[in-house]
C-alpha cells in the first residue's frame, strides 16, 4: 500500500460512517471479524482481493477508498511519487489521478513480481480494460483463452469475461493499463486485479 496511507483508519472511518460494527461488516464481506479488526489496527496488510471484498460490502470502490474524502483540483501531470498505490504490498498498482474528481477512466502502472497471481478465483466486473506489457511477461486468461504476453504485446477485453493475470516468468512484469469505468466495480462481490 502507499507509504503514509493509513488503510486501517480509512476502513474504520468508512465502516463507522455507515454505522456498521466490525462483526456486521465481516458478515457482509464474507470474512472473519478478526480480519476486519487486524486491518483496522494496521496489523495486517490485506490483499487486493480481500480489501475489495470488504469494500464491496460497504459499498466503496478501491479508487474511492484510496482517494479519500477530499478530491484534489484537476491537474494534468503526475510525478511517480504522486500516484496512489492500490496494490497489496506484494503487487504494485499505481493509480494515476486517484484524487481527481469525476475521473472517467483509470490508468494504472502495474508491477507483478515473479510468481504474482491475481488468484484462482477469476475476476469479473463491468467495463473494459486494456494494457501494454512494458517489460517481463504475463500469462493472461480471458474466459477460456490463455496467452503469454511479453514486452510490446497488448490486451483489450470486456471485463465481464472471467479473467486472471499471472507472472509465470523469472523477472518482474510491468504493464501500463487502462479501464473504464474507473471504479473497478460498484458493489457486489466483484474483484479486479487493480
Amino acid at each position: 500500500m502507499e507509504a503514509g496511507f493509513d488503510v486501517g483508519s480509512r476502513l474504520r472511518h468508512l465502516r463507522k460512517s455507515r454505522d456498521l460494527s466490525q462483526r456486521e461488516l465481516a458478515k457482509r464481506a464474507g470474512v472473519t471479524n478478526s480480519t476486519i479488526s487486524l486491518i483496522e489496527q494496521n496489523s495486517v496488510s490485506p490483499s487486493v482481493s480481500s480489501l475489495k471484498k470488504i469494500l464491496d460490502a460497504l459499498p466503496v470502490s478501491i479508487s474511492d477508498f484510496f482517494a479519500g474524502d477530499a478530491p484534489s483540483q484537476p491537474q494534468p501531470f503526475f510525478r511517480a511519487d504522486e500516484m496512489t498505490d492500490i496494490g497489496d504490498g506484494h503487487l504494485s498498482w499505481r493509480l494515476v489521478a486517484a484524487r481527481r474528481p469525476d475521473r472517467s477512466m483509470s490508468i494504472i502502472h502495474e508491477r507483478y513480481p515473479p510468481g504474482a497471481d491475481t488468484g484462482t478465483d477469476m475476476l469479473e466486473h463491468d467495463g473494459e480494460e486494456g494494457g501494454v506489457v512494458i517489460s517481463g511477461e504475463i500469462e493472461i486468461t480471458v474466459a477460456r483463452e490463455v496467452a503469454v504476453l511479453r514486452a510490446g504485446d497488448a490486451y483489450y477485453f470486456d471485463s465481464r469475461l472471467p479473467h486472471r493475470f499471472r507472472n509465470i516468468g523469472n523477472h518482474e512484469c510491468v504493464i501500463v493499463s487502462a479501464n473504464t469505468p474507473p471504479t473497478f466495480s460498484d458493489g457486489g462481490q466483484e474483484l479486479h486485479h487493480a
